[in-house]
């Protein structure tokens, strides 16, 4: 059990540092990320759907946070908008495949989390083309309605000052509340135009082995920083981070 444990955290581990380190990357060429097979969705179809429907969609992984238990928990991402596989039916040898940029044909059911929109129940089969998104820019969306259109896709947030996270003036903390350890989720809060923002670095997509686990570990109240990351929600706007540059 042991052995069988080590592998499966090993796997882990590779696939998140694939994400929490690819940075922006650059958009696949020659494949067309909105191009849909017969019976597949659109974005706008998926995105039009109500809560609780079947739905099949054809996206591109763009990070693989975690796999247990035969599921795995996936970003994913067309030319239009991004996915969130949670849970979905996959082995082992399977999410070894989950590379940035992987083809997958998805079937499941549009649910929905504290106003995050998910896909459960889902099982899905790899296909052939590539693509790598570059993350989009949603600087100037922090604090409209307009940014959760952009929910589950790979974003930017440009120009941001860190700001103190508890009363004490950490820059950070391990677990929403403090009430954790370094291997935990970290949480840290930047500004922009006088409003504060939320940011996590989810432990199981990018562990504190990872560059930018260790980059928000150093980070100062004051600092002038660059976030990318999946946006992730959760009663608002909550990315999970996998790059922090500080400018």
């Amino acid at each position: 059990m042991k052995k069988i444990l080590s592998v499966v955290l090993a796997l882990a581990l590779v696939l998140a540092l694939s994400a929490c380190s690819a940075g922006g990357g650059a958009a696949s060429a020659k494949v067309d990320p909105n191009a849909k097979s017969e019976g597949v969705m659109t974005y706008a179809e998926y995105a039009a759907a109500p809560i609780d429907s079947e739905v099949t969609v054809e996206a591109f992984v763009q990070g693989a946070q975690s796999w247990w238990d035969n599921t795995a928990t996936i970003y994913a991402q067309d030319g239009e908008g991004g996915y969130f596989l949670y849970g979905a039916a996959c082995s082992e040898e399977d999410y070894a495949k989950l590379v940035p940029g992987t083809k997958i044909k998805v079937k499941g059911y549009k649910a929905e989390w504290s106003g995050e929109i998910e896909i459960v129940d889902a099982t899905f089969e790899i296909e052939n083309d590539k693509y790598v998104a570059d993350p989009v820019d949603v600087t100037s969306l922090l604090g409209t309605d307009d940014l959760i259109a952009k929910q589950n896709m790979k974003v930017a947030f440009k120009g941001l000052t860190v700001e103190a996270a508890d009363d004490n003036g950490a820059a950070f903390l391990y677990n929403w509340d403090g009430s954790g350890a370094q291997g935990d989720d970290l949480y840290f809060n930047a500004s922009i135009n006088g409003n504060t923002y939320t940011f996590s670095v989810e432990s199981y997509l990018c562990d504190s082995s990872t560059d930018v686990y260790k980059a928000v570990e150093s980070l100062q109240v004051g600092q002038t920083v660059d976030v990318e990351g999946f946006l992730y929600w959760y009663e608002g706007s909550q990315p999970h981070v996998t790059s922090v540059t500080v400018k």
